[in-house]
C-alpha cells in the first residue's frame, strides 16, 4: 500500500513540473495611470531612488526597510540596495536608462526571498495637462518561477503593487 502511495505521488510531483515546464520562458507586467501633472514632475520621483521613500508601494510593506545609495543621486548609474521583511526581500536597482521626461529602465537583482534579475521600465506620455506613466517590469522565468505561477498569479501579485505606487504618485503630485 506504501509502494502505491509513493508511485502516486512521484507521478503527481512529475505531472506537476511537466506542466509547469509548459508555461512560458517569459513574463511581462504593467500597470499604467493617466495623471494630472506634468511628465518633468513626475519623472523627477521615479528617476531620484532617494525620493522612492515618497511613493512606493513597497515602503508601507516594510516602513523599517533599510537602504543604500551609491553612484549619482538620479540618471543612469544611480543605485539603491535594499534589505527588509518577508515581503520586500533584499535586492538592488541600477538605472541603466534615463530618456528626461520620457522613460527610465532599471536593471533589478533581486537576492532574498529568491534570486532574480530583472528590467523594470517607466514610460511617461505626456498629453497636454496629464501624463500617463507606465510601470512594468519583465524577466525570464525558470522552473521554480514556472512552478509558482501554477499556484501564484504574478501579475496579480506584482500588478496591485505597480498599481499602488502609481496611485501614490498621483496623490502627491496632483494638485487639490
Amino acid at each position: 500500500m506504501l509502494k502505491i502511495i509513493l508511485i502516486v505521488v512521484v507521478l503527481a510531483i512529475a505531472g506537476l513540473l511537466a506542466y509547469a515546464s509548459t508555461k512560458p520562458d517569459a513574463f511581462r507586467v504593467q500597470r499604467s495611470l493617466t495623471i494630472h501633472a506634468p511628465a518633468d514632475k513626475l519623472f523627477a520621483l521615479v528617476d531620484d531612488l532617494s525620493a522612492w521613500k515618497q511613493w512606493s508601494p513597497y515602503e508601507a510593506k516594510d516602513p523599517d526597510m533599510q537602504h543604500r545609495f551609491e553612484g549619482p543621486a538620479s540618471g543612469v548609474g544611480a543605485k539603491m540596495a535594499w534589505a527588509g521583511n518577508s515581503q520586500v526581500g533584499e535586492g538592488s536597482m541600477l538605472i541603466s536608462e534615463s530618456q528626461p521626461d520620457r522613460k527610465i529602465v532599471m536593471q533589478l537583482e533581486f537576492l532574498k526571498p529568491m534570486q532574480a534579475q530583472h528590467v523594470a521600465t517607466f514610460d511617461f506620455a505626456s498629453n497636454g495637462d496629464t501624463t500617463t506613466v507606465s510601470w512594468a517590469m519583465e524577466g525570464k522565468a525558470n522552473l521554480v518561477s514556472k512552478l509558482m505561477s501554477v499556484f501564484f498569479d504574478m501579475d496579480q501579485m506584482i500588478g496591485g503593487d505597480f498599481a499602488q505606487g502609481l496611485q501614490n504618485l498621483k496623490k502627491i503630485t496632483e494638485p487639490n
